[in-house]
């Protein structure tokens, strides 16, 4: 499996496309249909899954161009260490292990969407209080950005598996 993830990028690059649509829709439903509130660092953390689908779509129209190649899968596992990095921020934030580093992260949670639309309810500015998780996996308690920490990481990874064989050649 890794020997022919080495050998062919555009697996790489639609796995990426991919799995951050999945990500993105999820929050998205999650926030629309369940009623979980996104807080700052639960929008921040979506950037780097839409810059995701644009590389991957990049990457799978510029597969043979190798110098595209190279610098899309390094600036993909960037992005993606990056989110990283923001889900460790978030996660450290729920668990009570830091404060957070933006003001007025933590605001009160809407007791009622007062009559929005779904729509209206994704457009507006987030309402979540960062400190809180909003929803925890019964089984291991681990929170969405417990998640993303392990997600982005893997994505972060699995695009440096093939830029190591492109750079030994």
């Amino acid at each position: 499996m890794v020997k022919k993830l080495r050998s062919n990028p555009s697996a790489i690059f639609a796995i990426i496309g991919l799995t951050s649509f999945i990500a993105l829709t999820t929050a998205f439903t999650s926030e629309a249909f369940l009623g979980l509130e996104p807080c700052v660092f639960c929008i921040y953390q979506r950037y780097p899954f839409a810059i995701g689908i644009v590389l991957g779509l990049l990457g799978i129209s510029l597969k043979n161009k190798a110098i595209a190649v190279k610098a899309l899968l390094g600036l993909t596992s960037l992005n993606f260490f990056v989110n990283t990095g923001i889900a460790i921020t978030h996660s450290g934030i729920e668990r009570d292990w830091w404060q957070s580093p933006i003001e007025g992260c933590s605001v009160h949670f809407a007791s009622e969407n007062n009559g929005k639309s779904i729509f209206e309810n994704l457009m507006s500015a987030p309402l979540g209080d960062c400190s809180k998780i909003p929803w925890q996996d019964p089984i291991l308690g681990l929170s969405m950005a417990n998640y993303n920490i392990g997600l982005c990481f893997g994505l972060a990874v699995l695009c440096l598996i093939p830029l190591l064989k492109l750079k030994s050649k």
